[in-house]
């Protein structure tokens, strides 16, 4: 690991930290002097901040830094679930004012999204509108099925396609798991239906997502007013009802808020997520309607085929955990070069 990179990760975890307090945190072996370069350049790139002046100087990260610096998930995950240094409860300030004019994805990656986004417009408009419903179709299988896999569903890619083409419902399999899929299919064809549903978020529309997704499943409908944990983490989502819609109301007006539909829709799959505003079902809505947006705005859908559903849910826990958002930034990305490049 570089030492720019060292700093960051011991400033994440050691706020307000002197000079000295970081080469020892990070066992810097070069001299003071280069320390104190390497910290004036992340102070430049507005990675950290310096607090008071000479012997007091202090330094801590920035807001940008706080969300977007890479931190390494293999060491992190290392520790136990109690011996992680986490934020327990919901940060409000997050919505409220952090993600407010951060910039989520870096010049190079807008760039590199943009170009993949212009190769999706060029062989749309190449296609028939038969042709275009087909691979939406073969997209929406595959979404039905990682977005269901990742919630514990057993069914594998193929009995999937079986049972959403052909009705068949594979053998071994329980009821329940055959209606999460359908009910899949069933919310993306409302929204290729009616693409304009969720151009503008509110709370009611992404509960309208949220019914079509969890139907016949034995889940309350609408907003919850009891508490829920997550599995693999001490981070405790909102308990309060009125709390929950103050959080979904911020998050409705901040994504609405943005012009970049990248943004809009990775915001919408962590927040809807972070948020857990449903008793179940939290995380297959927020990527629906992730895709919807998506979708509303002319852009590529998002399948997440390939990505590793333990990968997922460890990008999500420290999302929740640390509020950092880059190793899940790094699985939108991937997984949007791979539905340019797979589907249409």
């Amino acid at each position: 690991m570089d030492n720019n990179r060292e700093i960051l990760q011991y400033l994440h975890y050691h706020p307000l930290s002197s000079r000295n307090d970081i080469s020892e945190g990070i066992h810097f072996e070069g001299s003071d002097a280069t320390l104190k370069r390497k910290i004036a350049t992340e102070v430049e790139k507005e990675n950290i901040i310096v607090n008071g002046n000479n012997k007091s100087t202090r330094y801590s990260l920035s807001a940008k830094a706080q969300l977007l610096m890479p931190l390494n998930l293999d060491t992190y995950f290392s520790k136990d679930i109690d011996e992680r240094q986490v934020q327990t409860s919901f940060n409000f300030a997050l919505i409220q004012e952090q993600l407010q004019n951060v910039k989520l994805f870096s010049y190079e990656e807008s760039v590199h999204l943009n170009e993949l986004q212009n190769v999706f417009r060029k062989h749309v408009c190449e296609m028939t509108e038969n042709e275009y419903r087909k691979e939406m179709e073969r997209l929406g299988i595959d979404l039905s099925w990682k977005s269901s896999q990742i919630e514990g569903n057993t069914y594998s890619l193929l009995e999937t396609e079986r049972l959403l083409r052909e009705s068949k419902t594979a053998d071994g399999k329980t009821k329940e798991e055959a209606v999460m899929l359908l009910n899949h299919k069933d919310a993306l064809r409302f929204l290729l239906d009616n693409p304009d549903y969720l151009q503008t978020l509110t709370i009611s529309r992404i509960e309208d997502i949220h019914t079509l997704l969890t139907k016949e499943l034995s889940v309350d409908k609408g907003l919850r007013h009891r508490r829920v944990g997550v599995t693999g983490t001490n981070y405790h989502p909102l308990d309060n009802e009125f709390q929950i819609r103050e959080a979904m109301r911020d998050t409705c007006s901040l994504i609405n808020s943005k012009t970049d539909v990248f943004e809009k829709a990775l915001l919408a799959l962590l927040l809807f997520s972070y948020i857990q505003p449903f008793m179940d079902g939290n995380k297959r809505t927020a990527r629906i309607t992730s895709n919807a947006l998506l979708i509303a705005n002319g852009y590529c859908p998002i399948s997440f085929r390939t990505v590793d559903s333990i990968d997922y849910k460890k990008a999500m826990l420290i999302f929740y955990e640390q509020n950092n958002l880059h190793a899940f930034k790094q699985i939108f990305i991937s997984q949007f070069e791979f539905a340019v490049q797979e589907y249409f």
